[in-house]
């Protein structure tokens, strides 16, 4: 009799979770134009979110924030334009820290802006 072991599945970056049927159906819409995963679609979402939530950006100056980077990026390194190098790329640069960087950018532009017009008003 042969003993089976468990197979021990390798560490993941990635974790399971359920979502309504309707957000995901929404997700595979708005992703099928951008050429983005539903998941990848989904990490977007949340990226905009969060950008807005702690920086006081408009969801419309948060994406422009991250088009901004992702041209830069395109810019210097002319990559891999593939959608599974985007969104490494794009993970990438949330963990190393240069999108914050590219948003913090943007929030101090807006607050330049925003001091320049009270001061003419």
């Amino acid at each position: 009799m042969t003993s089976s072991a468990p197979v021990s599945a390798a560490p993941s970056n990635f974790a399971s979770v359920k979502l309504p049927a309707a957000l995901v159906q929404q997700a595979r819409e708005a992703a099928q134009p951008q050429r983005r995963s539903v998941a990848g679609q989904i990490e977007y979402w949340a990226t905009l979110g969060r950008i807005a939530d702690e920086t006081g950006l408009t969801v419309q100056e948060a994406r422009q924030a991250i088009a901004r980077y992702d041209a830069r990026q395109r810019i210097e390194n002319s990559q891999d334009d593939s959608l599974n190098a985007i969104e490494a790329r794009f993970t990438e640069a949330e963990a190393s820290g240069s999108l914050s960087q590219a948003v913090r950018d943007a929030v101090l532009g807006r607050q330049q802006v925003t001091a320049q017009a009270r001061r003419a008003a």
